[in-house]
């Protein structure tokens, strides 16, 4: 799981590390329902060049690649609204999701601190999947 921000270039590194996000995406959906946030996959959006790495790593259907809604766009501050409200749990009760924790907890701060300059820049931004 990584982040994807709008436009051609943001003028900022945007790689985040999501290897951990991705194998707990279960778990994490769980949590931010208990927290009354929005689940992380809720800011997925696949554009067509998403999609069409998608297809080359063998995932998807090219026919149903072509019925995707236009891609969304996400406000940075409804995905910090998520990302600091696990952070903040996690970090308080560091046993939630066993030997994973830390892991994660490390992603989430590296998707906050892209959030933040996404932000600073008001520009909008997606969460996209990699199968690879």
């Amino acid at each position: 799981m990584y982040i994807v921000v709008e436009g051609e270039d943001p003028g900022y590194d945007i790689f985040v590390n999501g290897h951990a996000l991705a194998r707990n995406e279960d778990a994490l959906e769980k949590l931010a329902m208990r927290l009354n946030v929005k689940p992380l996959l809720e800011f997925f959006s696949a554009d067509q060049n998403s999609m069409a790495l998608l297809l080359e790593e063998g995932a998807g259907d090219p026919e149903w690649a072509k019925t995707l809604p236009p891609p969304q766009w996400f406000s940075p501050g409804d995905g910090l609204t998520t990302i600091c409200t696990m952070l903040d749990h996690l970090k308080g009760a560091p046993a939630t999701l066993g030997s994973e924790t830390a892991p994660i907890v490390a992603e989430l701060e590296e998707y906050e601190r892209v959030l933040r300059k996404t932000a600073l820049r008001n520009l909008r931004w997606q969460l996209a999947v990699s199968w690879k």
